[in-house]
This record gives structure tokens, C-alpha cells and sequence, in this order.
């Protein structure tokens, strides 16, 4: 995988080993597009896996970055991809569930990539708005596989936009 823009732009980031769906480069730059100027923004990736997306947004100029992984074999990968950057991010080694029920920050953009097979995201949604870690003008975006169907409305949020990339999806929430 690359970075797809910004300072660090074609620099090659590890996937690590394991069970991991690395967003594709395309749909990668089409949500840096969609989002525009990122610049001096607060980012929070949440399912971190690799760390690309969040070190992407760092290299575009979010800062800082948090990136949120539960798995603890992807640690050593994560730190090593980050060290491309010398922007402000994080690693927090915690369930995202858990990283939003501790979290005492709010953040411009979170983006969200749980594991397609996985249940209860539009739950995860519902934590983050009950949780009030987006900014009041911020923007939750997740990834989902196309099959599943989705409201327009979850917890206080809305649905603004919505991207189709092959079999999954991203949508754009805001208040």
C-alpha cells in the first residue's frame, strides 16, 4: 500500500499479517477529495489496522491523529508505519468501543473501518453520538460492505453523503 497525497505521498506503508481489508488507494484518495482541506484538523481512526488512513490524513496535514487498533499483533507494524511521520500521532491499543467510552477530546473527522463481517456497526455509530467525541461541525465517516442497509439517520447523526467503491461504502455523517 501507498500514500495516495500529501507530504509523504508514494511512500509505502506494511500491511500487517493476518485478517485485514487495507482501504483501497482509490477509495482512500476519493475520501481526502470528498474532505478537502484537512489541515490543523483533529483525526481519529478508529480500527486502525495498518494505520494508513490515519497516517494519511497526516500526511495531508490533520494533526494530531489518533490511531485506535485492539489488535495486538498489528502493534509492531502500526509503529513501524507511523515512523514515516513526524506529525503528532498516536497509537491507543484498545477496542474502539472502549477508546470512545475513555476518550475526553472531541475530534473534526473520526473514520471508522470495523471489519466487514462484523455486527452491530450502526451501534458503533450510536456510541460515538452518545460518546460526543465529534466536533459540532466535525464529520464520522465508516466503510461497510454494500450489502448491508443503512438509515439516514443513526443517534444524532445524519447521513450527508454517500460513495459506492466496488462491494462497500462510505458514508459521511454529521450533526
Amino acid at each position: 500500500m501507498r500514500i495516495t497525497g500529501g507530504i509523504y505521498c508514494g511512500r509505502t506503508i506494511t500491511c500487517p499479517k493476518g485478517i485485514i481489508r487495507p482501504a483501497m488507494d482509490r477509495m482512500r484518495e476519493s475520501l481526502f477529495s470528498i474532505l478537502g482541506s484537512i489541515e490543523d484538523l483533529s483525526f481519529l481512526d478508529l480500527f486502525s489496522g495498518s494505520g494508513c488512513v490515519g497516517i494519511e490524513a497526516a500526511s495531508r496535514g490533520a494533526e494530531p491523529v489518533v490511531l485506535v487498533e485492539k489488535d495486538f499483533k498489528k502493534k509492531t507494524v502500526i509503529q513501524k508505519n507511523m515512523s514515516i511521520a513526524s506529525e503528532d500521532i498516536s497509537l491507543r491499543m484498545m477496542s474502539a468501543e472502549k477508546y470512545m467510552s475513555i476518550c475526553k477530546r472531541k475530534f473534526d473527522l473520526i473514520y471508522m473501518d470495523p471489519p466487514f463481517p462484523m455486527g452491530g456497526k450502526i451501534k458503533l455509530i450510536e456510541r460515538a453520538s452518545s460518546a460526543g467525541i465529534l466536533e459540532d461541525d466535525g464529520t464520522l465517516m465508516i466503510h461497510y460492505p454494500s450489502e448491508e442497509k443503512w438509515p439516514d439517520i443513526v443517534g444524532n447523526f445524519k447521513v450527508v453523503d454517500r460513495r459506492a467503491y466496488g462491494r462497500s461504502i462510505l458514508l459521511f455523517f454529521r450533526y
